[in-house]
């Protein structure tokens, strides 16, 4: 059996072998690329109708699962911070403060009592991260760093975070 069709560009009538069904080929008359249609078989494919309610429910149980994952990844980042004898929270204006005394003694070369800051940072590393990537997309730096270089400002920003992690 062959299957018999017209070609979608000149219209002539095409035969083709039952095997170059699904496939791409040329118009015998006009030289096109035509898509050589599937033979026609008289099986009925069976179609059932989809379930609006039993995909909703995967859809929920899908995000239910998103979200336990979610949070049994931050219990082994807590328990992480715990098992390295780092502390959790502290007192939000006292960390930045600590930053901003960390930045401004880098900027002033005042290696030593920057080191002192960082001590008092590293502990507290999640909340100081989310402090320190608050001040690197503010467009105003903080009073007590607007003399430094912006660039300069960027820089050592950028090393405290590497510094915490």
């Amino acid at each position: 059996m062959s299957i018999k069709f017209h070609c979608d560009h000149c219209g002539k009538k095409i035969e083709a072998q039952d095997s170059a069904g699904g496939k791409w080929g040329k118009c015998p008359a006009c030289h096109n690329k035509i898509y050589v249609p599937a033979p026609v078989t008289g099986e009925e494919l069976k179609l059932s109708p989809v379930d609006e309610a039993e995909e909703k429910r995967k859809e929920e149980l899908m995000s239910e699962t998103y979200i336990l994952t979610q949070d049994i990844l931050q219990e082994k980042e807590v328990s992480k911070d715990f098992s390295e004898g780092g502390k959790t929270e502290t007192n939000e204006k006292e960390l930045t403060k600590h930053i901003i005394v960390y930045l401004r003694e880098m900027a002033d070369g005042e290696l030593d009592k920057s080191q002192q800051a960082l001590s008092q940072i590293t502990p507290y590393k999640r909340q100081a991260e989310k402090i320190i990537d608050q001040m690197a997309v503010s467009e105003v730096p903080e009073p007590e760093l607007a003399d430094i270089p912006q660039q300069v400002l960027a820089g050592l920003v950028r090393d405290l975070r590497s510094k915490i992690r």
